[in-house]
C-alpha cells in the first residue's frame, strides 16, 4: 500500500496543540539507518576464516538486530493502539506499518538466522544469505522510515504524552543486550548529523556525559578499531 497521505478533515489530532517532542524517533531511525547501511561493508571486510573478526561483526549486527526488534515491539505493543483508539483518521497509515514491520521481520529473522554459521565459518559463501537479510532490511528500512517520520510521527506529538514517549525511550534501551550500552550509546551518537553533540547534550544526564567522555567514548573507539578489523 502506497504511502498516500490521507484527506484534509476537521477531526485531523494534527488540528490541535502539541502534547510531546517526538523527535527521539527520528533520531533512533538514524542509528537503524546508518547501521544497516554499513553493514555490508563491515560483512565483506571480514576475511575468509577469519572468525575473531566475524565475531566482532556478528556483536554489532545482532545489537542492531535486537534493537530494531525492541523498537518496533514497543510500537506494535503500545503505539498503534494507542493511535487506533486517538487517532482513527489515520487508521490506513497505522494499517500500512503494521504491514510493513511484518515485512521487515522476514528479513530480521533471516538475518538473525544467518549470523551463526557466518560468524563461525566466515567465507564469502556463508556470507551470502546473510548480505541478502540486510539488503531486505535496508530496503524494506528505505521505505518505512520515511513514512512513519512524515506521517506518523506529527501525529504522535499531538496525541501522546511525554510520560508515553519517554516510556518508548526506556523500552528501547532495555533492548540494548548486556555489556553493550557504551557501544549502543556509540552507535546513536556517530549516526546523528553534528556527530552527536546536540543529542549528547539533550538526552544525557551530566553524571553519564563524564562516565561517557571518560571511559565510554574509549570502549567504543575499541569496538570500532576491532569492527574495522585494526588491533584493539
Amino acid at each position: 500500500m502506497s504511502a498516500t497521505p490521507l484527506p484534509a478533515s476537521a477531526a485531523s489530532p494534527l488540528d490541535g496543540p502539541k502534547t510531546c517532542d517526538a523527535s527521539g524517533m527520528i533520531e533512533i531511525h538514524r542509528l537503524f539507518r546508518h547501521s544497516f547501511d554499513e553493514a555490508p561493508r563491515l560483512i565483506e571486510g571480514v576475511a575468509d576464516g577469519d572468525t575473531a573478526h566475524a565475531d566482532v561483526v556478528a556483536d554489532q549486527l545482532s545489537m542492531i538486530s535486537t534493537a530494531l526488534h525492541g523498537h518496533h515491539e514497543g510500537e506494535d505493543a503500545r503505539l498503534w493502539p494507542a493511535l487506533d483508539e486517538r487517532a482513527p483518521g489515520c487508521a490506513l497509515h497505522v494499517e500500512r506499518m503494521r504491514e510493513q514491520h511484518a515485512a521487515m521481520l522476514v528479513h530480521l529473522t533471516a538475518l538473525d538466522a544467518a549470523l551463526p554459521g557466518w560468524s563461525a565459518h566466515p567465507s564469502q559463501e556463508t556470507a551470502r544469505p546473510l548480505l541478502a537479510a540486510v539488503d531486505g532490511v535496508r530496503s524494506a528500512l528505505t521505505q518505512h522510515l520515511p513514512d512513519e517520520e512524515t506521517n506518523i510521527v506529527p501525529v504522535m506529538e499531538h496525541v501522546l504524552t511525554e510520560p508515553e514517549v519517554e516510556w518508548f525511550a526506556k523500552h528501547g534501551r532495555a533492548s540494548t543486550p548486556k555489556g553493550h550500552g557504551w557501544y549502543m550509546l556509540g552507535a546513536i551518537l556517530a549516526a546523528q548529523p553534528d556527530g552527536g553533540d546536540e543529542w549528547l547534550k539533550k538526552s544525557l544526564p551530566g553524571p553519564v556525559k563524564l562516565l561517557w567522555r571518560g571511559v565510554g567514548a574509549r570502549r567504543y573507539a575499541r569496538f570500532r578499531a576491532a569492527l574495522e578489523g585494526q588491533p584493539r
